[in-house]
C-alpha cells in the first residue's frame, strides 16, 4: 500500500474525519475541497476532530486547480448533484487501474459507472456522522465504538483493487465486505431518507426524530415506505451494524408498528447526536440533495407501482425549506398528520 496514491475528492465534514484518521493512522491522502479557507486552515493548523474524539492531525489538503498527476485510489464525498461534471473531470486524473470510492447517499453507483466503466467503480456506505463547523475544524457525532463502512464493487474490479481500499479505510475503522452492494445501498438509504429527511424537516439532529413521539410516527412510516420500495425494486436489504434492520422495524399490523416504534431511540442511540448534511446545507444556504436521498425513493416507487406518500411529503416540504417558504423547524411534522 506504500505506493498507492489516494485522495479525498470533497473532503468536508466526513472527508476532513475520514483523512484525518487516515493520516494518523499511517496513510497518507490528499484532502481535495473547494473551499479555499478550509483548505488554507488545514494547511496551517491541520484537521482538528471534536466531538465524541478530539485529535488534530496535521494533513495534506488542496484545491481541485492544485491537484497533479494521477491517483490509485479517489474517494469521492461531494454532493451527488454535479456528479457528472466532476466524475467526468476525475476520470483524468485516475491511473489505468484506478478506482473512485463513492461514499455519497442515495444509489450513485450505476451513474458513475456509465462515465468511468464498472471496472473503475466501487461503492460504500458510511456508518457514521460528522459536521464541519468553522473552516478546518469538524465534530464527530458518532460514538467511536459505532464507527464503521460497508464496501462493495462493481462488475470488473479485482480483489487487488477491492483489497487495497479496504486496507486504506481500515485506517478508521472497520470495513464490512458487502457482497450486496445495492442491498446496502438500499440499507444506507433506508437510515438516510428517515433520519436526514426528517431531521432537516424538523431542523434537527437523528434523535429529534428518534426520540420525539410525534416524529417517531412519521419515521417508522417511512421505514416501511423505503423497504417496500426496495424489495419491489428487487433489493435485498443488508444488515446495519449486525442489525437486521427489516426485521426490526418492518411491520404489517398496529403492535408490530408499535413495537418498532419504541424501538427506535434504543437503536439509534449511539447515532443520535448526527446532525443531517442536508439541514447543514440549507443553513449555509446550500443547495441540498433530497432529491438523491428521498427522492430516489419517490422515483423507484414511482417505478414500481408503490405509493411513496411520506417521502412525497419530505421531499415538497424539503424543497419549500431550501426555497425559504418555510423554516426548518418542529412544528412542520404537523404536515403529515392526515397521512398517519
Amino acid at each position: 500500500m506504500k505506493n498507492v496514491r489516494a485522495a479525498i475528492y470533497g473532503a468536508g465534514s466526513l472527508g476532513t474525519v475520514l483523512g484525518a484518521y487516515i493520516t494518523k493512522n499511517g496513510g497518507q491522502i490528499d484532502l481535495i475541497n473547494r473551499n479555499k479557507a478550509h483548505v488554507a486552515a488545514l494547511k496551517e493548523k491541520g484537521a482538528t476532530i471534536n466531538g465524541t474524539v478530539n485529535m488534530n492531525v496535521p494533513v495534506k489538503a488542496l484545491t481541485p486547480d492544485e491537484m497533479e498527476g494521477k491517483y490509485d485510489v479517489i474517494f469521492l464525498m461531494t454532493k451527488q448533484l454535479f456528479n457528472k461534471e466532476v466524475v467526468t473531470m476525475l476520470k483524468d486524473y485516475l491511473t489505468e487501474k484506478g478506482v473512485i470510492v463513492t461514499l455519497q447517499n442515495g444509489i450513485p453507483e450505476p451513474g458513475i459507472a456509465e462515465i468511468i466503466g464498472t471496472e473503475h467503480t466501487m461503492g460504500c456506505a458510511v456508518e457514521w456522522g460528522a459536521a464541519l463547523g468553522e473552516p478546518g475544524v469538524c465534530t464527530l457525532t458518532s460514538e467511536p465504538d459505532s464507527l464503521s463502512f460497508h464496501m462493495g464493487k462493481m462488475d470488473g474490479i479485482t480483489d487487488e483493487q477491492f483489497r487495497t481500499v479496504k486496507e486504506i479505510l481500515e485506517l478508521m475503522c472497520p470495513v464490512h465486505e458487502e457482497e450486496n452492494l445495492i442491498g446496502a445501498r438500499w440499507s444506507k438509504l433506508l437510515i438516510n431518507a428517515t433520519f436526514s429527511g426528517l431531521g432537516t424537516v424538523v431542523g434537527g439532529v437523528f434523535g429529534d426524530v428518534s426520540e420525539d413521539k410525534d416524529a417517531r410516527k412519521v419515521a417508522i412510516r417511512c421505514m416501511k415506505e423505503c423497504i417496500d420500495v426496495g424489495h419491489a425494486a428487487g433489493a435485498t436489504f443488508v444488515p446495519v451494524q449486525g442489525k437486521d434492520i427489516t426485521k426490526l422495524f418492518y411491520y404489517n399490523g398496529a403492535l408490530k408498528r408499535t413495537f418498532a416504534t419504541l424501538l427506535l431511540p434504543i437503536a439509534m442511540k449511539k447515532h443520535r447526536s448526527i446532525e443531517p448534511s442536508m439541514l447543514q446545507d440549507l443553513k449555509n444556504g446550500k443547495p441540498c440533495e433530497v432529491d438523491a436521498i428521498n427522492g430516489v425513493v419517490c422515483e423507484w416507487g414511482r417505478k414500481c407501482g408503490v405509493p411513496t406518500p411520506i417521502n412525497d411529503k419530505i421531499v415538497e416540504i424539503i424543497k419549500n425549506e431550501q426555497e425559504g417558504k418555510l423554516k426548518c423547524e418542529k412544528a412542520n411534522i404537523r404536515f403529515f398528520n392526515h397521512l398517519l
